[in-house]
């Protein structure tokens, strides 16, 4: 599955593969997990497409609440969302079906020196960002970010934003990222903004944490985190090891313990979502892409948590 490349937007750019997806069916025709015996198996054509301003609005707009998650209120995603469908050059969005539909999956990159002065959203991301990495315990992301964000010598960075459905196929990751890089090397060549010197990934992490609802003291405000930190997107673990600095951070709007109740993904354990930010030199950028293209070709990452 691939985007072709291409500098005109309204060229039809989807070409599809067959991902199979398998579903679990009763003798009833319902869905079962109690039965291995009867298993069928359904191709999805996943397709690539540039962005539609007409169409994809509310789908991008979707996909940046759950990524921003807690902190998505913060921020106007109207504005964010526009800035982002309008850039239709560079990114992808994933659908299934046709290209009228809403997205599956979106990826793109901003430059946040080239939007800031005129865009208040991107503006507020970098400072948003640069905070939030001061409080992180990685003290390399704490010391890196801000300066690369805000500091004198203001670098030029591609703010990489990439979010999906929970349990998206892993093959269909790999291509929406070797396409950008694509995207952004003819862009560079047709002189616009996206020479960039860092990539800044948004992305999401989550702790398990020990579940309140039955316990006595009735209490206690928050769940306390156990465990390490676990990935919603497991590519994140595999381009991390291509990073300056990489960590999570605690949202300004961190919820209370019953929300990590109802977020529970095992019996006895609810996770607790953070963010997760990665910086990455732009020489290093490509090798990245390639670390995931090879992670899950051979394997190495499996669907996310439901």
């Amino acid at each position: 599955m691939g985007k072709k490349r291409t500098r005109n937007p309204d060229d039809d750019v989807a070409m599809t593969d067959e991902v199979p997806a398998q579903t679990k069916k009763n003798n009833n025709g319902g869905d079962s997990s109690d039965s291995d015996d009867d298993m069928d198996i359904v191709n999805v054509d996943f397709e690539l497409f540039n962005y539609d301003p007409t169409i994809d609005f509310h789908g991008v707009r979707t996909l940046l609440r759950q990524l921003l998650d807690a902190d998505a209120s913060l921020f106007d995603l109207s504005s964010l969302s526009d800035l982002i469908v309008e850039q239709n050059t560079v990114g992808s969005t994933c659908k299934v079906d046709d290209k009228a539909n809403d997205a599956y999956a979106f990826l793109t990159v901003l430059n946040i020196q080239e939007h800031s002065p005129t865009k208040p959203v991107v503006k507020q991301l970098a400072e948003y960002l640069a905070d939030r990495a001061t409080k992180s315990q990685d003290e390399t992301l704490a010391k890196v970010v801000p300066e690369v964000l805000l500091g004198e010598r203001k670098q030029q960075v591609g703010l990489v934003l990439a979010e999906r459905l929970l349990n998206m196929p892993a093959e269909v990751i790999p291509p929406m990222w070797s396409c950008m890089i694509d995207e952004i090397e003819a862009a560079v060549e047709d002189k616009e903004p996206y020479e960039f010197t860092h990539y800044l990934v948004l992305s999401r992490t989550y702790l398990e944490v020990e579940s309140t609802l039955n316990q006595t003291e009735r209490k206690k405000k928050r769940s306390k985190a156990t465990g390490e930190l676990q990935y919603f997107h497991p590519e994140d673990e595999e381009m991390r090891k291509f990073a300056t600095a990489a960590g999570s951070f605690e949202y300004t709007k961190e919820g209370q313990a019953a929300v990590a109740d109802s977020k529970r993904a095992f019996q006895e354990m609810g996770i607790k979502p953070v963010g997760f930010m990665m910086l990455i030199e732009a020489e290093k950028f490509p090798k990245a892409v390639q670390g995931i293209t090879e992670y899950v070709a051979t394997g190495g990452m499996s669907m996310e948590i439901s």
